[in-house]
């Protein structure tokens, strides 16, 4: 046979179908094989080592991110009144008037996720075909859960729905009743529920099929090729990175700040210590030494083994909570309010303040909650993009919106259901202290419990896990996306990036406290509503091309020359490796040569 070896340079950028780095026509060293070809061996493209070897050098993305954010936090420090004043001015015209885009992408994001799991698209491996998944299942899920949105859990789990008891969404039902009781769940189910995790999972999916299949750097804006074709690589795509920053860092300075309250609510009822904003920022600064170390030391590292233990804590905190709480009235109260949730789902996701009232609800809890998430999916997307290499696009759906959304429906139902039944059969402290202060609302219905000394002191270990492994997952992040997208950020980028992030939830809180980091991440996620619909378009149009596919499609002159689909040119066709897609074609095999000995092919690049 006529043995050769694939050229360098196609191992180096991994061109071929599955990468956006096709074959140069020009280029006569053709690979003897069928089919699509699509690992490099396990090297990286040749935009991703141009990325790694930049690490070092930061660009315009991350020198212009930096601007911006050293300009707000100058002026939160000169003048805090009229950022305050701005800032609220803002968010109450963009609820308004813009306020319904939040549902409408969101909503948009589930049907896309149910459609590329239910449909051929599922079948598409996120990475080469030959890979598979580098984390367990638990561990994968773990990380998901904790490294997500796991503060979320402490600082809402029986603020919201104690707080719908109280006061029930859009009237629909009378206050302090069964009824106020079921429909408390239904919202707290809507707003951390499927919505939250779709939009999660539409740029997990998007970004991880862009940089484990088509070879691209970790960044937002190569996803959006399609649409925007070469202008992403430059001032387009730079606004659209830096964008992907911004919406990130307020995103996650909400959540920081959501957990220094938490942990100094925490430390208050257990030692006596103050809850002031002083005390606050105290918390956030000694919690952002620790999560920046965290993220120095990696995903493989840090963040794994943090995420499985906060894991583990959590569901000993909910099985004692089950077992020595109403452990009947919480399980009819899950059955029924899952009913509730599922025949109002469609109403629910598109309900639309026509009141002032219910302008002001809608501001504070639904619009804000989906604004949350859409900040928080660049972030998000970039996480699951690396931790997700090897599955499925299936189980990647399964795996990010279906699973997390029914742990927190168990969740929310165990802790705010107990908290509502506590309130039912009493004289309401645990809403009342929620209305007062929504920080004290979880260690209000711990205090119903035995063991509330150890309970709480859990509670607060949670809140600090949960603290470390958001905050160093989004500090690795922040340093992908300023570091020309490379997958390993160099060490002082992570540094800046973690100062940065705590410095900023310092200064939210000094300005306006918990309204003010809620605002700075409504106003940060209104260009998202955008950029998620388009990216959901070019994942549709990318995937319509993959080469699993090639073999359902019509082979073009075209599709030859550039190499996107590739026949043997040399020597006898040959059966394929069981990862290869291939054509349905029958190539004509060249007769053997007669004077030279049968040698071994070489396995093709990847293959």
């Amino acid at each position: 046979m006529n043995s050769r070896r694939t050229s360098s340079k196609e191992r180096w950028s991994g061109r071929g179908p599955g990468f956006s780095d096709y074959a140069d026509p020009s280029d006569q060293d053709d690979p003897q094989f069928a089919g699509h070809g699509l690992e490099p061996l396990g090297a990286p493209s040749r935009a991703q080592a141009a990325a790694d070897a930049l690490r070092h050098r930061p660009g315009v993305v991350f020198w212009s991110s930096i601007a911006l954010i050293l300009a707000f936090v100058s002026w939160a420090a000169i003048s805090p009144d009229t950022l305050n004043g701005s800032m609220t001015a803002a968010i109450n015209w963009a609820s308004a008037t813009v306020g319904w885009s939040y549902l409408l992408v969101t909503m948009g994001c589930i049907g896309l996720l149910v459609y590329l799991a239910c449909s051929r698209f599922g079948r598409i491996r996120l990475g080469a075909d030959t890979d598979r998944p580098e984390f367990s299942t638990w561990a994968w899920l773990a990380m998901i859960l904790s490294a997500v949105m796991g503060v979320g859990l402490i600082s809402y789990g029986v603020a919201e729905p104690i707080s719908h008891f109280v006061t029930p969404p859009h009237g629909l039902a009378e206050s302090g009743t069964v009824e106020a009781a079921v429909v408390a769940m239904q919202f707290s189910y809507f707003d951390w529920g499927p919505h939250a995790w779709a939009v999660f999972g539409v740029f997990g999916v998007a970004i991880a099929y862009s940089t484990h299949r088509k070879g691209n750097t970790g960044l937002v804006s190569p996803m959006l090729r399609p649409i925007f074709g070469d202008r992403v690589d430059g001032v387009l795509g730079n606004v659209i990175d830096v964008f992907a920053i911004i919406a990130t860092l307020f995103g996650t300075t909400t959540s920081l700040g959501l957990g220094a309250s938490q942990i100094t609510e925490g430390l208050n009822r257990v030692m006596g210590l103050p809850t002031d904003t002083f005390v606050q920022i105290l918390v956030i600064a000694v919690i952002t030494i620790i999560f920046t170390l965290s993220a120095l030391s990696g995903v493989n590292r840090g963040i794994k083994y943090i995420s499985q233990a906060t894991m583990l804590a959590s569901v000993a905190l909910g099985i004692f909570v089950f077992f020595v709480g109403p452990t009947n009235f919480i399980t009819n109260l899950f059955v029924r309010s899952t009913g509730a949730y599922v025949s109002n789902f469609f109403e629910m996701s598109l309900t639309t303040p026509l009141t002032a009232d219910d302008g002001q609800w809608m501001q504070w809890w639904t619009y804000f909650m989906m604004a949350w998430w859409l900040s928080w999916g660049a972030f998000v997307g970039v996480f699951l993009a690396k931790i997700s290499r090897g599955r499925t696009i299936r189980q990647f759906v399964l795996g990010v919106m279906v699973v997390p959304s029914l742990v927190f429906f168990g969740w929310f139902t165990i802790f705010g259901g107990s908290a509502i039944k506590f309130d039912l059969d009493g004289d309401g402290s645990i809403g009342t202290a929620a209305t007062a202060d929504v920080n004290s609302a979880f260690f209000e219905m711990l205090s119903n419990l035995p063991l509330v000394e150890i309970t709480s002191v859990i509670a607060i270990v949670l809140v600090v896990l949960f603290f470390i492994s958001g905050a160093d997952a989004n500090t690795f992040v922040l340093s992908m996306l300023s570091s020309r997208g490379a997958l390993e950020p160099a060490k002082p980028v992570l540094t800046v990036w973690g100062l940065l992030t705590g410095l900023c939830a310092s200064l939210l809180l000094l300005t306006g406290g918990l309204a003010a980091l809620q605002q700075a991440a409504m106003l940060s996620a209104l260009p998202f509503t955008i950029i998620v619909a388009l990216l959901g378009v070019s994942l549709i149009l990318q995937l319509r091309e993959d080469p699993h596919f090639d073999y359902t499609k019509d082979v073009r002159r075209e599709d030859l020359r550039t190499g996107v689909l590739r026949l043997p040119v040399h020597g006898p066709a040959r059966k394929p490796a069981a990862s290869s897609t291939t054509l349905d074609a029958d190539p004509q095999p060249e007769p053997e040569p007669e004077q030279e000995p049968e040698q071994e092919q070489p396995t093709p690049a990847g293959r």
